[in-house]
């Protein structure tokens, strides 16, 4: 009862919030000149047209091992957390529930944005023939539902005994069999292992979803994104928004009061904004398409999507081929309002 009451007002006071929220942010936006919408296209246009292919080629497979080997994505800490709720991904009911409702948005939000650029090939398998890549599986919770849509889905994780749990989950249901595998690494292993075995580019899509705001660094983390997905593929992130308000409905409520998640899941100073993110990626050759808002409700367990991207949010960035042409990339490039009308539709 307590909890339902105070659900109730944390939903008031988002209410509340999000509008002198959203009036900073467009105010800000208004500052700058900055528009998703607007600037997304330009800026495709003009880092493909000032990108050099073969530069950035030579220099990938120069840095490639020595940044595996010096940089890491993986925080100790985290992995020690994560490896002690190992055993509970598929409580749909426990410390989980809210990843397990997400994927009433993500799932759609990948597959749609996939099927804008791929033709589906298969009645009832949307994503056949595309091969993607789960960074952060842990127990394989989307990358299930990626496999069921036809996708050939492979999913990493830095934690064995996550793996283990995706593995014996995955097992139980035969049609998963073909179509979804997993391995017990770090992304940037993975990339290091792609750059000798299978050469770069070998993915249609990168997914992390609620990953980024674990990593101990970023910057390895889109450098190796950036590596191992092929020219015009997708890079697809969930994370959480660096603002006050974050802080206050995403540690204080979520993990202290109502404890949607466990207590000290979440480090605030890993959060990062969409702007930030959006510089990070345009900086490892991604080109951002569309953001997001997400907003949790604690009280029916349900997510919706929110113009407001000042707690949860989802990004769609696409790598840039390495032989751009202007003209036809202006035509055939995603706009991010093209998601934004299918997700309310």
């Amino acid at each position: 009862m307590y909890s339902n009451k105070f659900s109730r007002l944390v939903l008031g006071l988002y209410g509340r919030k999000r509008s002198s929220v959203c009036g900073a942010v467009q105010s800000a936006a208004g500052r700058s000149g900055f528009s998703w919408t607007a600037v997304c296209k330009q800026r495709s246009l003009r880092l493909q047209r000032s990108s050099c292919p073969e530069v950035q080629h030579h220099a990938l497979s120069s840095q490639i091992s020595t940044r595996s080997a010096s940089q890491t994505t993986v925080d100790p800490d985290e992995v020690r957390r994560f490896q002690s709720l190992a055993s509970k991904w598929w409580d749909e009911q426990g410390e989980f529930a809210a990843l397990h409702a997400m994927n009433d948005l993500r799932v759609p939000f990948i597959r749609d944005n996939l099927l804008n650029v791929h033709r589906a090939r298969h009645p009832g398998k949307p994503l056949a023939g595309l091969r993607i890549l789960d960074v952060g599986c842990g127990g394989g919770l989307l990358t299930e539902p990626l496999g069921r849509l036809g996708a050939n889905v492979l999913g990493i994780d830095p934690v064995e005994d996550s793996i283990c749990t995706a593995q014996l989950h995955a097992s139980y249901d035969p049609d998963l069999r073909d179509c979804v595998s997993y391995q017990a690494c770090t992304l940037e292993e993975l990339s290091a292992e792609g750059e000798e075995e299978q050469g770069a580019g070998h993915f249609d899509a990168v997914v992390a979803s609620e990953v980024v705001e674990h990593l101990a660094d970023l910057e390895t983390f889109a450098f190796c994104c950036s590596h191992v997905v092929k020219p015009g593929g997708s890079l697809f992130i969930t994370t959480i928004n660096k603002t006050n308000l974050s802080y206050a409905l995403g540690i204080v409520v979520a993990e202290q009061l109502l404890r949607i998640v466990p207590s000290g899941t979440h480090d605030w100073e890993k959060f990062i904004s969409p702007v930030e993110l959006e510089r990070l990626l345009e900086s490892n050759g991604f080109s951002v398409q569309s953001v997001q808002g997400m907003l949790y409700n604690p009280v029916s367990g349900a997510w919706s999507w929110t113009n407001s991207t000042a707690i949860n949010y989802a990004l769609h960035a696409v790598k840039l081929r390495d032989d751009p042409q202007p003209d036809q990339a202006e035509e055939s490039s995603p706009h991010p309002e093209d998601h934004t009308a299918a997700t309310h539709s």
